[in-house]
Order: structure tokens, then sequence, then C-alpha cells
């Protein structure tokens, strides 16, 4: 049995629009997508699909529903099938268990607690006044069900009362138990702010302290329904407006979305804490909007957008504005700035131009070798950009550091993902797939480490070498991990494209042995051997051969 909180989990990755189109044809209209009927014959379109609601309907037979029931209906597949199906198609894992299933047991459980953190919220006065003194209205308290906990006593007098079982309470990161493993809440005097996945289902708690706990806010931990990596808090409320306007708003905490919200800012979500990772990405692209950071302009505010900007540069169209004077936008709002913030929401900086600003920040320019510094890591930098994009920027480049365009080169590299004349295209393919499966599987690079090496790579060993390097927010692996026509491979998959990436290695190593006129003949005859007898052989058996030691390249 497919376990539930996996089949969540795909369905929340789904895009419908992506879905339906791998079958039919869809044309843009306006903000929904238009085809003929696919379940009767028609001649003027009538089936329409709304990716802000993530549903197809046809107005002419009434089939409609959401993307698991379009691919049921159109293949004739059962559920589980249809389930499976979607899955192997976006390289998606499903986690699979025994029994009964039990996911309806732990949303029972995570949506009765949220009902009494609702409850409290009316019973403490202290949290009433925080929300009202930020300028939280009733409205919005009531909209984006607003809780309070107390003490953890309270939280487990009421899970006993309610009968909702602990293991359960526990395996939804509501209570954890200590070294005598006694159980405690984890969520103690705190005003709480209930975790949507995309689609609205209820996954996790935030919290925010009224006492002086060091954390400020905290969030639940990882479960089998939550990973804060690809959650945005708010999205399932923001994503009918972020499909409509092409625009998403990012922020850095619960009360920047609701105040933003409240304020007619209805396409704003928020990173659960500061960090935009690549595993927001592929949330990010649906719909294609244009994604502005507005990010509190403190370091860690400067610093998170720094990174972010450089995750999203080349691939994501959009900017950074930053809140200065000790006011984070949520403060602005409530200080009736609500048009300033408009007027800066408008202007973003471009990230490109942002993260030029901030790698070169640090530099003392006036000093040659700082400056030298500067402009080799800006150089980098570029490099990693589109030509289009990378000639659109050196100029500004150029006069930040105070330096003639023409040191940045007039002709521009090759883009480090083009394909190579040289290569067959299915070769270029295989060498992308192992370095995504890489990147989304990182924990694989330690197993396989000792089996790699650049120059197996004939197109893409510079990815390779900035993956191995852990620069994961080089610009060029951020949109290898957000590019669909390359395939994520099993663990099987990946180990037999590097076992070919090895024999092909070895293939041209051979060859180019035996034409060498530089090599002893004794040297020549021992790796000739070696490859022939030894190491050819056990790859054409599918066996991985450790680099350095066998493979004379």
């Amino acid at each position: 049995m497919i376990a539930q909180t996996s089949i969540e989990a795909l369905k929340s990755s789904l895009d419908i629009v992506d879905v339906v189109g791998n079958y039919i044809e869809l044309k843009k209209t306006g903000a929904n997508y238009k085809a003929n009927c696919p379940f009767h014959g028609e001649k003027t379109p009538s089936f329409v699909v709304s990716p802000s609601k993530q549903i197809y309907h046809c107005f002419g037979c009434g089939a409609g529903g959401e993307a698991v029931k379009f691919v049921m209906e159109f293949e004739k597949l059962s559920y589980p099938e249809a389930i499976e199906k979607l899955a192997s198609t976006y390289n998606f894992v499903l986690e699979y268990t025994q029994g009964q299933n039990d996911y309806s047991e732990l949303k029972r459980v995570m949506e009765a607690v949220q009902k009494w953190y609702v409850k409290n919220l009316d019973l403490n006065k202290e949290a009433k006044n925080y929300l009202t003194n930020r300028g939280v209205s009733e409205r919005s308290i009531e909209e984006f069900e607003v809780g309070y906990v107390g003490d953890s006593q309270s939280l487990l007098n009421f899970l006993n009362a309610q009968m909702l079982p602990l293991p359960k309470a526990q395996e939804a990161g509501i209570v954890a138990t200590n070294d005598n493993q006694r159980p405690y809440a984890r969520l103690v005097e705190r005003i709480t702010f209930p975790i949507c996945s995309p689609n609205g289902n209820l996954i996790g708690f935030g919290g925010r302290t009224l006492g002086n706990h060091p954390a400020k806010y905290i969030n639940s931990p990882q479960t089998k329904l939550f990973n804060k990596s690809q959650i945005l808090y708010g999205y399932h409320r923001a994503k009918k407006a972020i499909y409509e306007k092409k625009e998403i708003i990012i922020t850095e905490g619960y009360l920047d979305v609701i105040m933003f919200h409240q304020a007619g800012f209805k396409t704003t979500v928020a990173t659960l804490g500061t960090a935009l990772t690549s595993e927001h990405l592929p949330l990010l692209k649906k719909g294609e909007p244009k994604v502005i950071l507005a990010y509190d302009g403190d370091e860690a505010g400067i610093e998170a957008a720094y990174k972010a900007s450089r995750m999203l540069s080349g691939g994501f169209d959009g900017g950074v504005v930053l809140f200065g004077s000790g006011l984070d936008p949520a403060d602005m709002i409530t200080q009736g700035k609500s048009v300033d913030v408009a007027g800066m929401l408008r202007s973003p900086k471009p990230f490109i131009a942002f993260v030029l600003e901030q790698m070169i920040a640090p530099f003392d320019l006036h000093n040659a070798l700082e400056k030298q510094k500067a402009f080799k890591e800006v150089k980098h930098y570029l490099s990693g950009l589109s030509e289009i994009l990378k000639e659109s920027y050196t100029s500004l480049a150029a006069s930040l550091l105070g330096i003639g365009a023409t040191l940045f080169g007039h002709a521009s590299s090759k883009s480090l993902l083009s394909h190579s004349p040289k290569l067959s295209k299915p070769d270029d393919i295989m060498e992308l797939s192992v370095i995504k499966t890489l990147l989304q599987k990182p924990a694989w690079i330690d197993e396989l480490i000792d089996f790699l090496n650049p120059k197996l790579f004939k197109v893409h060993f510079s990815l390779l070498e900035h993956l191995m390097h852990q620069e994961f927010d080089h610009p060029n692996l951020i949109r290898l991990s957000i590019d669909e026509g390359v395939q994520i491979l099993s663990g099987d998959e990946l180990r037999g494209s590097i076992v070919r990436l090895q024999f092909k290695a070895c293939e041209e190593e051979l060859s180019r042995i035996t034409q060498s006129s530089s090599m002893d003949y004794q040297a020549k005859n021992f790796h000739i051997q070696k490859l022939k007898r030894d190491i050819m052989p056990r790859l054409k058996q599918g066996e991985l051969v450790t680099y350095e030691s066998h493979i004379p390249i």
C-alpha cells in the first residue's frame, strides 16, 4: 500500500498545467488554459485548466477534477496506478507501508490540536495584546487561524482528555520526549501559526515566543508530512493571486505574510526561516511569476537576500527589496506606510545587480590587490550566466569595480550547459543526468566519490567540479536543478551511467596509449593489458572501478 503521506507529498508537487499538458495541447487564454476536451468529441474548445485552482473542467461534458483524476480518466487507470504513473513521470520516490493507512489518524490529531490552539488565543490577553500592537486585525487572526499554546502540561492534558494518541502527536511533531522518555510540548508559551501544504493540508506548526526564549520563532521538526525546505508559509492562500498577477513576494516570517495580505499584497509568502533553498524552486516555477524578495535590511536579511539572489539569478525574473531604518515590512504596514511599501515593491533591484553590489562591497577597491580579488570573483560569477545576461551586466560590473569593460574580454565563453558537437546528445544528457541526480541526492556523492572525476565528463566537467566543491548556489547548478528535460536517476541507473562513462574513458585511453610514440614499450604494454584484461572486463560486468587507482587518464 502506498503511504498516504507520500501521496499527499506527490500531489502537492504536481502542477495541473504540466500534467494535462503532457497529454493534450493547451493554449493560454487569460489566466487559464483551453483545449478540445479529450473525453468527448468537440470542435470548439470547452475544456479549461485552471492553474490557480489546480483543477480542470469541461463545460461540454462536465468532466472535471485534479491532476490524479485526469490521469485516471485519460489512461483508464485505478487510483494507485495513476499515483504510481505520476510518480514515475516526475521522478518522485513513493513510500509504501504494510497494514492499515494511518494518515487519517495523524490528520485528526493535528486538526484537533489546531482548533485547541485557536480557542486558547481568546483566553490569553497577553497574546491578543501582542497581535493588536503589531497591527494584526481580528479578521486576519481568523483568516490565518492564529492560535496560542501555554505550558507543556496543558497540551498533554488536552491530548489525554480528547483521547488523542501520544505516538501520533509525536509523529506530527507536536510533542517530543526527553532523556527520561517523558513527553513534553514542542511549542510552549507561543503564538501559533498553522503551516499548510500548497494544496491546503495542515502539515505543521510555527510558534512565536512571548517570553525570553532565545529562539524567537520555531517550527515543527521534519516529519513525514513536513519538510520546511520545500514549504512556503501562506502559499496555499496566495497561489490564486500568484497565478493571476504573475508575481510572488517572499518575506521572512509569519507576521510579514499576515500583514502584507492584510494590506492587500495577496501574493505574499514566507520561507520558514530566512533561507530560500533549491528545494523551493519547483514551487516558485509554478505559474512563472516574477519573484520579489522582501527582506529586512539588517545583516541577516542582506545575507539571506544575497544567497537567494545567487540562486535565482539567471533563472528567474524579479529582484530584491530591503527594508532599512530598523523597520521590517510588517512594521511599515502597521504604521500606515502601505503606499511606501507598494512603491518599493514596484522597483526591486534585479537579482544580478544586487549580487554584484554585495559581492564587491567587502573589498577595498582603493587597494589594487583587493580590486584584483574582487574582479576575479565577479568574473567567475558572470561566467556562469547566459551570454545575453553576461553581456547585459558586464558594464555594470565594470562600473562598480571602476575598471574598463574590456578587461572582461570581448568574446564570451560558451555556456557550460551547451552541447558539444564532439559528443552525441545521449552521452551529453547522460552526463547531465548523473550530475543532477547527485545534486538532488548529495548523500550519494560520498558513496561514489572514488569513482568520479571531472575528466570522465567530456562536456560538463566544470559542472561536476562545481558540484564536488559544493558550490550549490552556482547559477549553472541552479539551472540544471530546475531543468525538467534532464532526468533524475535511480541508484542502479546512476551506477550504470557512471560505469558507461568509465568504459568510454577507458576506450579513449586505450586508443591514446596505443598511438603514443613517447611511452616506452614496457609501460605501454602494462597499461594496455591492465585496461584490456582487468578494468574493461569488470566494467562490462557492471562493476564500478576506483578512478584514481585504475583508470590512467
